[in-house]
């Protein structure tokens, strides 16, 4: 069984493309610090705990493991935060990235997988968005992302490091199962944000904008399952391991959701209807993002298989089965 590192796999979207690297024959290292992870999320493989800008801790563990390849989550994700705190992001995300290629290379692996971001295109010139889209982000968190995919390019151009750098839109849902699922805190997504106003949260939950020139005045997302993502970055690594060259692809459903469907769907879902505000819109907030995902279909031979009514489902069960009993055996 081939080992893979996966930093931050025990994360959201990072654990669960350890369950799916795990259906898929892989044996998942986990790599986290646990700031934002969580210890129970590593179901899959064995964990250790450590930071992506130690270079000794990372070097022990790539000789402990021998992995073959590197899928890399570990990075701070809110985009408030990153405006309030650039340096924070400057120096987890673009100089933690380089210490762990710089270990990746010292250890013998020559490919990666990266978790990037829509943000990094910034301002939506034309819809839906492919990959040649201009990249112009609009916050330190996507020039960071940005800066990784960067310096990737010149790893593969100038020292053969060759990898695959994977676009996020919207992630949502959750294992079908409930053994995993979103679980930040804070908590700054909309649909698990929706949820916890369908389970009588008392801040309910605020739609930011009702001006935009969308169908309801609402923000248009393209919110993709994650366990769609996971098999993306299943089909990416072994797009690598079978000597494909460096690439960038879009993660996408290539079908928007406004704000206002996710509100009522959510409603839907849980048979609760909730307290919805209206708020002013969040700077740098774009009145819709929509991926051209044709990219990965022609050369991953990837299809998204879920729609929003499987990702609330999923989101559902787990806010409120899994993620319960989770924190009720903690204590």
């Amino acid at each position: 069984m081939q080992k893979v590192l996966v930093t931050g796999g025990a994360g959201y979207v990072g654990a669960h493309t350890c369950l799916r690297l795990s259906e898929a024959g892989f044996l998942p290292v986990v790599y986290d610090n646990l700031s934002n992870g969580h210890a129970e999320f590593a179901q899959w493989g064995p964990l250790e705990v450590g930071n992506i800008g130690d270079a000794a801790r990372l070097d022990a563990v790539f000789a402990a493991h021998s992995p073959v390849a590197v899928l890399h989550f570990a990075a701070l994700i809110e985009v408030g935060e990153s405006v309030r705190h650039p340096d924070r992001f400057y120096d987890n995300n673009v100089a933690g990235a380089l210490c762990l290629i710089n270990a990746a290379r010292r250890a013998g692996v020559e490919a990666m997988v990266f978790s990037s971001t829509c943000a990094t295109y910034g301002e939506p010139q034309q819809m839906p968005m492919d990959e040649t889209h201009p990249q112009a982000p609009l916050n330190p968190y996507g020039r960071t992302k940005l800066m990784v995919e960067q310096m990737l390019r010149d790893f593969d151009r100038y020292s053969g490091f060759r990898s695959v750098a994977l676009r996020y839109f919207n992630a949502a849902g959750a294992d079908f199962d409930g053994r995993i699922g979103e679980w930040h805190s804070p908590e700054t997504h909309a649909i698990p944000l929706a949820i916890a106003a369908a389970q009588g949260s008392n801040a309910g939950f605020k739609v930011m904008g009702r001006d935009y020139p969308t169908r309801d005045g609402t923000a248009v997302r393209d919110y993709i399952h994650v366990l769609d993502l996971a098999e993306a970055h299943v089909l990416a690594l072994k797009h690598l391991l079978a000597g494909g060259a460096t690439e960038v692809f879009n993660l996408g459903t290539g079908t928007g959701s406004t704000v206002q469907e996710v509100v009522d769907a959510v409603a839907r879902v849980s048979g609760r209807p909730f307290e919805v505000a209206d708020a002013p819109r969040r700077e740098g907030d774009a009145p819709a993002l929509v991926a051209d995902n044709r990219k990965a279909r022609e050369i991953l031979g990837w299809e998204p298989r879920f729609g929003l009514p499987e990702i609330l489902e999923s989101a559902w069960k787990w806010h409120t089965e899994g993620l319960p009993a989770l924190q009720r055996a903690q204590t």
